[in-house]
């Protein structure tokens, strides 16, 4: 189980959302046995997913994150329900690039850099507000900030770090979203800029300190107030009756043509990667039903 801080500093002028999300990613990687590259960066982007969806309004509002950059990783989606709750998938998870010559996982390289960040938010009305902006690195961290200031006009840094260690299981992972309200004075932020650039590697302070050090960091001098601690869940809400409707939408020419093979349909979530079986039988009774789409 995770876990998302909210906290406001600087006389109300700085809002924060902090996340520590070890056991959400080792999920993560072991649903889609992830490549230790493929973790960074869907990592990465379920930790900023589920901040935002913690921030949403409305108990059946939901964020949708894809980034694409273009790069051999594909497609990196994850969305997250209006509780942090989070689930996410990326197209190639096996996909393993040499390290940079830093050391690090080279995320950038997989993901790309020639694409978008895309961030629909289904607010239960009519359309959902979808925003995009080009990728600034495909590092992640960094393509979020620049949404943030781009898309929606928000002063905001974004810190992502996924700790991968050497038996591939993930030893930490997390990240943290501030943003400055209108009419923040300027020694405020320059106060939070020089703690963003001195303070500790992200992953190290949540792997020795934990997620309140994050913000005690972040927010060094600024006098932090925590507003609200919640639990949050790889929580994929697929289900046999969802997959049903789905395979009602093909129509009943499609799913006659399934019948008439004899054989077992096989349909798995991209979420999750349940498998559920729908033998030639349960495809009969859909179709005495009558329910198919025509």
């Amino acid at each position: 189980m995770g876990e998302i801080v909210r906290a406001i500093a600087g006389d109300g002028f700085i809002k924060i959302s902090a996340i520590a999300a070890q056991d959400i990613v080792e999920r993560a990687r072991q649903i889609h046995k992830l490549s230790p590259t493929a973790c960074a960066a869907l990592g990465r982007t379920l930790c900023a997913t589920s901040m935002l969806g913690d921030m949403l309004k409305g108990e059946d509002a939901s964020v949708t994150v894809r980034v694409n950059g273009g790069g051999p990783m594909g497609t990196v989606m994850a969305v997250s329900d209006s509780f942090g709750n989070v689930r996410g998938y990326v197209a190639n998870p096996q996909l393993e690039l040499p390290l940079r010559a830093d050391g690090k996982l080279d995320v950038g390289g997989a993901v790309g850099r020639d694409g978008l960040i895309t961030v629909s938010r289904d607010l239960g009305l009519r359309e959902p507000y979808v925003g995009s902006t080009k990728l600034v690195s495909g590092e992640i961290a960094e393509d979020f900030t620049a949404y943030f200031a781009e898309s929606e006009q928000v002063g905001a840094a974004c810190g992502l770090g996924v700790l991968v260690d050497t038996d591939r299981t993930i030893r930490a992972a997390g990240g943290f979203i501030v943003q400055l309200l209108p009419g923040a004075p300027d020694a405020l932020i320059e106060t939070l800029e020089d703690n963003i650039f001195m303070m500790d590697a992200l992953t190290t302070i949540l792997a020795e300190d934990g997620l309140d050090e994050v913000v005690a960091q972040v927010l060094k001098g600024l006098s932090p107030r925590i507003l609200e601690r919640r639990p949050v869940l790889y929580r994929c809400y697929c289900s046999r009756e969802k997959v049903l409707r789905a395979l009602l939408s093909l129509g009943e020419a499609a799913l006659g043509e399934m019948r008439e093979q004899g054989q077992d349909a096989h349909v798995g979530c991209q979420f999750c990667d349940m498998d559920y079986v729908f033998t030639p039988q349960d495809i009969e009774a859909v179709l005495a039903s009558g329910t198919a789409e025509d």
